[in-house]
């Protein structure tokens, strides 16, 4: 199927689901917020830059499940709000991804979107799951989720950017719901793994990513030194 024939295709779907979905999801949306503000102030949403399609960078949303102002290179679970911690086992900090889905910039189907100093780290071939927008769930996700390295999700990644067929969009829909329910691969591998290891002067926020498949435990005393040493570099 030509990529970005479907693509439209697809573009369609996402916003017809969006639009039938509206009166489920924005009271959702509005409850949430309302919580995050009278929980932990302002900002509600949490804005970090990622790599979309054809390697074009937007910024991604994502509701705040921090307290304001802590450095995101030192984990501590202390620094996670109550309302965020609800939000992140249930995966409804991810819900503000509906905005990027309606302006375009991700599709409800796709591989996650990546930072953009994890870019270094993908081969030329790896670099193929670019071709199609990113997403909020995506055939790695519904795989294994964290469990898998990453060269194993960009391997899903890029099959499903070769072939994203409406069918499959919708298995993955379907087997998406069915993840998160069970809480499939949440705690998975260490976020001590090659692409993040090669990102030396990427400043990551290692807490805020649930569905992107890096696990949220303790990062190794390899890992913490050289994220520690990016940071003092800037």
């Amino acid at each position: 199927m030509n990529t970005a024939r479907s693509q439209r295709a697809l573009r369609v779907v996402d916003l017809l689901l969006i639009a039938i979905a509206a009166p489920l999801w924005i009271p959702v949306f509005a409850i949430i917020a309302l919580a995050v503000l009278f929980s932990s102030g302002s900002p509600i949403l949490f804005h970090q830059e990622r790599v979309g399609r054809n390697g074009d960078t937007f910024s991604m949303r994502k509701f705040r499940s921090m307290r304001n102002g802590d450095n995101p290179l030192i984990p501590d679970p202390d620094r996670i709000t109550r309302i965020g911690a609800i939000l992140r086992r249930t995966s409804l900090d991810e819900l503000p991804q509906l905005l990027n889905v309606i302006d375009g910039s991700m599709s409800l189907v796709g591989p996650r979107p990546m930072l953009p100093a994890q870019l270094s780290a993908l081969s030329p071939a790896q670099f193929d799951r670019h071709l199609v927008r990113p997403g909020l769930t995506g055939l790695a996700q519904v795989s294994g989720r964290n469990t898998l390295t990453w060269d194993e999700r960009f391997v899903h990644d890029v099959e499903w950017a070769e072939n994203p067929t409406v069918r499959r969009y919708v298995s993955i829909l379907a087997r998406t719901t069915s993840t998160v329910i069970a809480g499939d691969g949440v705690d998975g591998h260490a976020i001590d793994d090659r692409v993040l290891v090669e990102t030396e002067h990427a400043v990551l926020d290692l807490d805020e990513i649930s569905l992107d498949g890096i696990s949220r435990g303790t990062p190794t005393p390899r890992t913490s030194a050289r994220l520690s040493g990016s940071a003092d570099r800037r």
